[in-house]
């Protein structure tokens, strides 16, 4: 077996609308409902998921947590561009920009929570940096 790529996440939120314009307005996804009235934040070809603590569906994360989580979301926005965009919107930088790794090479990452404190990653590959 051979995995090729990431389809969805689902987060445990305590607010699904909350969580909705974040990602929305925040970092331009897309908010579609589907199934049950759930929701879900696309961007390329994959998606986020939201559940609502105490609302979760079966099955699930053992412990379903809001703001256990942790990921990297690249952009092709420069770090300078991505620091703007958010200063505008008033969301607190946690750290960056900083060089990490990515699953391809050196990334330029900026670290900001969402409304239940998960750390997003916000990174981009840059055309100086050589990509693995």
């Amino acid at each position: 077996m051979k995995i090729l790529r990431l389809d969805h996440l689902v987060l445990t939120v305590q607010s699904v609308d909350a969580s909705s314009k974040f990602y929305s307005e925040v970092l331009g996804m897309e908010i579609v409902t589907f199934g049950q009235d759930r929701k879900a934040a696309v961007f390329g070809q994959q998606k986020i998921n939201f559940q609502e603590v105490g609302k979760e569906i079966d099955p699930k994360a053992y412990r379903p947590t809001p703001g256990s989580g942790d990921f990297c979301l690249i952009t092709d926005e420069t770090p300078p561009n991505v620091l703007r965009h958010l200063k505008k919107l008033g969301v607190k930088i946690e750290l960056g920009p900083v060089e990490r790794t990515g699953a391809l090479g050196s990334i330029i990452s900026i670290y900001i929570r969402d409304p239940d404190e998960n750390l997003v990653e916000i990174s981009s590959y840059s055309p100086k940096i050589k990509v693995r």
